[in-house]
């Protein structure tokens, strides 16, 4: 693969991993939170449905974990399993779709799209 690649993969695992150490970070103080005001999931979907700062972050959260995933594991396959060329690369792609698909489902059902 391209070194320039390479790097632009590397470069975008870091920026994803910023994002989502945030995103983690305010998504557990909010499970805290939740847990703390004993809120059942019925009041929490309550309080989500309709809200586009909740729709926002979860999107963004989900756009970050879904680029960061797949190049973090295109580097285990590539150094553990010897795999690599355009079928491991192909792979990380549809993963990476995957992820995205799922992600952003969940967070429209959440919503109440």
């Amino acid at each position: 693969m391209n070194p320039a690649w390479t790097a632009r993969l590397l470069l975008a695992q870091r920026a994803t991993a910023i994002v989502l150490a945030f995103a983690v970070a305010i998504h557990l103080a909010t499970i805290i939170y939740a847990v703390r005001l004993g809120l059942n999931a019925g009041e929490i979907l309550g309080r989500t449905r309709g809200n586009a700062l909740f729709l926002a972050f979860y999107s963004v959260f989900v756009i970050a974990a879904s680029i960061h995933a797949p190049i973090g594991l295109r580097n285990i396959f590539r150094e553990w399993a010897n795999w690599r060329g355009y079928s491991l690369e192909l792979a990380m792609i549809a993963l990476s779709l995957v992820l995205l698909a799922l992600g952003l489902r969940a967070a429209f059902a959440v919503y109440g799209a």
